[in-house]
């Protein structure tokens, strides 16, 4: 019972991130299930992405959508390039060994944060 507390707390706190700045699953769940929880990057990233599968940000992409933020048309287009792309991501993630895919994740983690940072 303490572990799935746990992970329901890990999910508020990724929703939370998400609805207040656009982001969850890579930098709150991955590392999260990496550090905390024991999973290798390749199980990390899995299960995050088995989260995606309902439709987790329904309400908070309404709410946000009821306020005028949302580009449905571009969504919609982003959508269609992101299901292509998460299976050509996922077939070559696959292929890579653990430590390969965490020096991956981690390298394209820090260049956001520095280009966010700084630019």
């Amino acid at each position: 019972m303490l572990q799935i507390s746990a992970w329901v707390l890990l999910g508020l706190t990724a929703g939370v991130a998400s609805g207040l700045v656009g982001v969850g699953g890579g930098i709150v769940l991955v590392p999260a299930m990496v550090f905390f929880f024991g999973l290798t990057q390749h199980q990390a990233q899995g299960t995050s992405l088995a989260v995606l599968v309902p439709p987790i940000g329904i309400l908070a992409a309404w709410t946000y959508y009821r306020q005028g933020y949302v580009q449905p048309r571009m969504a919609l287009f982003i959508c269609l390039g992101f299901v292509l792309g998460g299976l050509l991501g996922a077939r070559l993630a696959t292929q890579l060994s653990n430590p390969t895919l965490t020096r991956v994740f981690g390298a394209v983690l820090t260049a956001i944060g520095v280009k966010m940072l700084l630019f």
